[in-house]
């Protein structure tokens, strides 16, 4: 299939169906031949995706009424955004992108090439009309430029402009296998430059992103892709051997595997997550990277089904959120998060820390991370759970990142390159 018409189908199972990017791509990409139309395709979805609300109030400008086929309006936004953003030929991005409509929708050719040949002839004002909104330009739903605006009011602009940006590709390189210092040389050998976090003694950051085949090692598990933020919870949680830790919201099991990796001779290990799929990839992430662990498909919620009724010494909660942290990696979060989800989510998190709090033993430690910004999945929901239970206290984290919170610390979207996380540190009486 037609790289540009494939994209479209991909960006239109997004906007019209709710499917997220990444589910999308993954059933689609494999019709791909090449690494190059590959690469293409996943530029382009991220491209469109993530500056959909620009690219929107662009293609306003240029029609006379809005476009009722989502396919061809998809074609038009990814023609805009081609001329836009890419370094792709301004010729070829009018001709590829006209020529990529299918045989059943030839009538909308003439518009596909009016829209792009405008938009060259307007650019300027275009973008100087566009640059006169605020609200365009932060590239964000009306609803969660407020939210942000209300938890963080001197760092909004920002946390848009970060969110609005391409994330960097972090590797957690496997300390049980080799140092860091050892992997960092193996990317040297093979022409790839990175350099080393120094919040997260595992982590290195990629100048520029790669396909994980080229890593070297990656299918013998020397090394796996996660961000920093992420691999901030193992050290917060403490494990020493012989200890039995639960992580609840395991999947897709990187900080499961990370628990590993760092001490080898736990008692067990229990992974948890409601999504049997998702499970699935967890138990894939072990047998790449020879690790064992318990796992079990099972509600958090109601530990009655599946707690075999010993408790254990540390717990993470990976909780389900919103998201918020992470919108630069799936900027689709943009576009299918809704401003009902949010007391939503923090309803089911109250739920999932008052079930699992009773199995953490008298003395454990339980951390509580999400991958969000928003102060009522974080900081709040901590400090209502401190106030019902009186066998709770904060267990102080040491200010080496992030933002001080009233309970726990709160990383910001690109401190320091990172994701936007929260960690909170509970010990129990």
């Amino acid at each position: 299939m037609n790289a540009r018409l494939l994209s479209a189908k991909i960006i239109s199972r997004v906007l019209k169906e709710g499917q997220s990017l990444t589910a999308a791509l993954d059933q689609m990409l494999p019709e791909v031949m090449t690494p190059q139309d590959k690469a293409f395709v996943q530029a382009i979805c991220y491209g469109v995706i993530r500056q959909f609300y620009p690219l929107e109030f662009l293609l306003n400008q240029l029609v006379t009424k809005p476009i009722k086929d989502n396919e061809v309006k998809v074609l038009a936004l990814m023609g805009i955004y081609q001329l836009a953003y890419m370094r792709v030929k301004e010729h070829a991005a009018v001709s590829e992108t006209v020529a990529a409509l299918p045989r059943k929708k030839i009538w909308a050719k003439a518009l596909i090439n009016a829209v792009l040949r405008n938009y060259q002839r307007q650019q300027e004002q275009l973008q100087a009309r566009l640059d006169s909104e605020p609200m365009l330009a932060a590239g964000h739903p009306k609803w969660l430029i407020a939210l942000i605006e209300q938890d963080w009011p001197e760092q909004a602009d920002k946390i848009f402009l970060e969110n609005n940006r391409q994330a960097p590709m972090v590797l957690r390189v496997n300390q049980a296998r080799l140092t860091r210092g050892q992997y960092l040389q193996k990317l040297t050998d093979c022409a790839i430059n990175a350099a080393e976090f120094t919040v997260a003694p595992a982590a290195l950051v990629l100048e520029h992103p790669v396909p994980v085949d080229q890593l070297p090692g990656f299918g013998e598990g020397l090394v796996s892709v996660q961000d920093a933020a992420a691999q901030l919870a193992v050290g917060l949680l403490g494990v020493d051997a012989g200890h039995r830790v639960l992580d609840v919201c395991a999947a897709p099991g990187g900080k499961t595997a990370h628990l590993l990796e760092t001490q080898p001779e736990l008692a067990e290990l229990v992974a948890l997550d409601c999504d049997a799929a998702r499970m699935q990839r967890v138990e894939e992430n072990m047998v790449r990277l020879g690790l064992k662990a318990t796992l079990l498909v099972g509600d958090a919620a109601r530990p009655d089904s599946w707690w075999d009724g010993k408790p254990f010494d540390r717990i993470l909660v990976d909780a389900p959120c919103s998201g918020l942290g992470v919108i630069r990696r799936h900027p689709d979060i943009k576009l299918l998060r809704k401003p009902d989800d949010m007391a939503k989510l923090v309803e089911l998190q109250a739920s999932i820390l008052n079930a699992i709090w009773p199995l953490l033993m008298p003395g454990g430690v339980l951390v509580y991370a999400t991958c969000s910004i928003h102060k009522q999945e974080n900081e709040f929901q901590m400090a209502k759970f401190l106030k019902e239970h009186d066998d709770a206290l904060e267990f102080t984290i040491e200010p080496l990142w992030g933002i001080q919170a009233s309970v726990g610390r709160q990383i910001l979207t690109g401190e320091s390159g990172m994701d936007g996380f929260y960690y909170a540190r509970l010990r129990k009486q």
